[in-house]
């Protein structure tokens, strides 16, 4: 009990404090904190209390108790998700919490104030800094469970990174706070080969309204597994529970903990639904927590099954689902896919919520699915699909919805198949992109010509119309987040025939503009249609007649000279294919001719794509010396030289460019191979940062030292326990690699003299 002559004692104890902070601390401090501490230590943690400011915002003193045991105490202000925090660095530097006794420095001093809403210090997830004066003491009594062990040195350490994570939430940014303690945690995990299956041991949770009149008492019983109090506290903080208090009581292999808690609204937990789905969320949350050194990227991987047990609350989803999760199987495959990247999970997994739940969980009958089974049996899947359709607008909806899903489902079987190679991979998605072109096309086409009337060439004849083309997508290399280049072409002059007689440049204009408002996609995302390519560029109409495109495409045509090479990946993939066939035939003309090849100004530009595409300091996977291109541009200048002579060679694929110039060995089959070797490892890595970003342009390699470039080690299948080490070797494999790449490019290609 609080007695005039306890808060005597402690101001003589303490002459250095001032009697109002001393009067502040005994007002909002609960009772049974002055009968557990003595008053020496009572004093201590007001000394430290005493000691915070903004630009300290915590305090720690570590005291040796033998035998590798310490008393760890933390003062500071308090903040969301803080003891969290605590508990996961603790356990990264390898200290098994035994005891504890948790504090928060916020009790109310008035009836009037005890009945208002605590909103002011128990805010949502993304509340910024609480008010100064609640501070928070908590004590903790650990044992170090590493070969590393916890000497002055790793003390210091300790206390520098609790500064870190501290200021982190002082400044508001819990997220970050979280995300960079769970990557931190996990590299310290996995250097120490903790193993964390104690993690799956079966816990009780037991909710009880009536000790305190303020707060839910959350009573926890589990077998004492390393690293528990984090997971558990954690999930806690996840879900908006506030923290008030915590007694921590290990006997014997079990733990006994007492969590007193409250909603990010400052309400007691009293509703048995709302009782049940926190306990369902915290015993996931804690499980989960197992397998983050599988994932990739930790801090990502947990932040997204957060959200995912939102999706499976208000999506309803059944018991059976749920139950899936809690075993080993499940959160492996979850570690996995959340823990790839934001992108990955923002705009596949999260849309595709519904869908994902069975894949996953019917994993042996998603391996027999065939997702590259050809354009003809995507084709009547995609009518039988249609046949239900009455307006434009449904039809639209129908394909979007077959296009976004079945993306969804090849991009899944490559990320939980290894044995779906990177080529199938391409060739499914490519596939797939010229079935959906081809359909849109002629949907858009035919609701043109209601309009209108259909095209005729000026012989009164129907004029086609086709689609190549470019890039990525000439070439069957798709990946994540490519685009569509594309070239739409029409076969000449005429007007269509119809009571709104338009010229075939005007019908075609606007059926382009059709086409590209029809197939939805994202800026820079998948399946966003690129006509950057076409004669002119943005300057040129969308459509271009086949006769300018010849005369474009010739030797005395305008076409720049890199736009002979740009050629070599256009294919025919959509429309009317007599008219593609036509379109590939100038392509054959021009680029495969027997006009000399520009090589200063082919390896001028080269030059400059590395010096004014790539910033001094960064490694570009593309345009650097050694990236990707060069080896794509030693294939297409190799082709422009021997392909007339060679039509065997005229292909838009490298891969198949590079097997074809070494069976008529202009590469021998060392430089074959090695080629060969070097363009999959870079096209993987490229895909590995597409999946991390979204976004297909920017290739720029991470910081080697940072976090994401760990996660890009991890995701490449670089497992070594320590994640850095994980890091180093793949920055050194891309180093040598791309010199390799760089030195043969030059030694080949250099100068003309070269050429061989």
């Amino acid at each position: 009990m609080l007695t005039a002559e306890l808060k005597l004692s402690i101001e003589s104890l303490c002459p250095e404090v001032e009697k109002e902070f001393i009067h502040d601390f005994f007002t909002r401090m609960d009772e049974d904190y002055f009968a557990i501490f003595s008053l020496e230590e009572i004093c201590g943690h007001l000394m430290m209390s005493r000691e915070l400011d903004p630009e300290h915002p915590v305090q720690c003193k570590i005291t040796p108790r033998g035998e590798g045991q310490f008393d760890i105490i933390i003062v500071g202000f308090d903040y969301l998700s803080e003891f969290s925090i605590f508990c996961g660095l603790l356990s990264a530097f390898g200290l098994d919490i035994h005891a504890g006794n948790i504090y928060s420095y916020t009790r109310q001093v008035s009836e009037e104030r005890r009945s208002q809403p605590r909103t002011t210090r128990l805010a949502p997830k993304n509340m910024r800094r609480r008010p100064l004066a609640s501070r928070i003491v908590d004590v903790f009594r650990v044992q170090f469970n590493s070969s590393e062990g916890f000497d002055e040195g790793r003390q210091r350490d300790f206390e520098k990174e609790l500064q870190t994570l501290v200021g982190m939430l002082a400044a508001g940014s819990s997220e970050l706070a979280r995300d960079r303690l769970n990557r931190y945690l996990t590299e310290r995990l996995e250097k120490m080969n903790e193993q964390l299956s104690g993690l799956l041991s079966p816990i009780e949770v037991r909710f009880d309204n009536q000790t305190s009149p303020e707060w839910t008492v959350m009573d926890v019983h589990s077998q004492n597994a390393f690293a528990f109090l984090y997971a558990f506290s954690n999930a806690l903080a996840m879900r908006g529970i506030y923290i008030h208090k915590v007694k921590i009581r290990s006997e014997g292999s079990d733990v006994r903990d007492q969590f007193f808690i409250a909603d990010r609204w400052g309400r007691k937990i009293e509703n048995e639904m709302e009782q049940e789905r926190l306990r369902t969320a915290v015993v996931l949350i804690k499980q989960f927590t197992r397998f983050l050194p599988e994932a990739p990227d930790p801090a990502r991987a947990m932040r997204h099954f957060d959200q995912f047990l939102d999706k499976i609350a208000e999506e309803h989803i059944s018991d059976r689902y749920v139950s899936f999760f809690t075993g080993k199987e499940g959160m492996n495959l979850l570690a996995h896919l959340l823990g790839s990247s934001d992108f990955l999970w923002d705009d596949f997994l999260r849309m595709h919520f519904k869908e994902l739940l069975p894949i996953l969980t019917n994993l042996k009958d998603f391996a027999k699915i065939e997702l590259k089974p050809g354009k003809q049996a995507l084709r009547h899947q995609l009518d039988a699909q249609l046949e239900q359709t009455a307006t434009f607008e449904e039809q639209k909806r129908v394909v979007n919805h077959f296009k976004d899903r079945q993306v969804f489902l090849i991009d899944i079987k490559h990320l939980l198949e290894p044995q779906f190679t990177l080529v199938e991979f391409s060739q499914a998605l490519t596939d797939l992109a010229e079935v959906v072109l081809d359909k849109a096309a002629a949907i858009c086409s035919a609701t043109l010509a209601e309009q209108y009337g259909e095209p005729l060439r000026n012989n009164g004849t129907p004029c086609p119309f086709t689609i190549c083309g470019l890039g990525k997508f000439g070439g069957c290399e798709m990946g994540y987040a490519s685009d569509l280049e594309v070239l739409f072409v029409y076969d000449g002059p005429g007007q269509t025939r119809g009571g709104q007689a338009l010229d075939n440049g005007i019908f075609f204009e606007y059926l382009v503009q059709k086409i590209v408002g029809f197939i939805e996609a994202r800026e820079k995302g998948i399946f966003h249609l690129d006509l950057r390519l076409r004669p002119h560029g943005k300057a040129g109409p969308l459509a271009v007649p086949l006769d300018h495109l010849a005369s474009y495409y010739s030797d005395g045509g305008e076409a720049a000279p890199f736009e002979r090479q740009a050629l070599i990946k256009l294919r025919w993939v959509a429309g009317a294919e007599e008219l593609g066939r036509r379109v590939e035939a100038c392509r054959d003309s021009f680029t495969y001719n027997e006009a000399p090849w520009d090589w200063d100004n082919a390896l001028h530009l080269r030059r400059r794509q590395e010096r004014e595409l790539v910033k001094v300091g960064q490694v570009n996977v593309k345009y650097s010396p050694g990236g990707i291109i060069d080896i794509e541009y030693m294939a297409q200048y190799l082709q422009i030289l021997y392909g007339k002579e060679h039509p065997e060679i005229r292909t838009a694929n490298t891969l198949e460019a590079l097997d074809r110039l070494c069976r008529l060995q202009i590469i021998s089959d060392s430089e074959h191979d090695e080629l060969r070797s070097a363009y999959l490892f870079l096209r993987n890595l490229i895909d590995a940062l597409r999946i991390v970003r979204g976004d297909a342009r920017d290739l720029v390699l991470p910081e080697e030292l940072s976090e994401e470039f760990k996660s890009l080690a991890r995701r490449l299948g670089y497992r070594e326990q320590d994640r850095k080490k994980s890091a180093e070797r793949l920055a050194a494999d891309i180093r040598q690699l791309m010199k390799r790449v760089n030195s043969y490019y030059i030694s080949r290609f250099q100068s003309k003299s070269q050429i061989r």
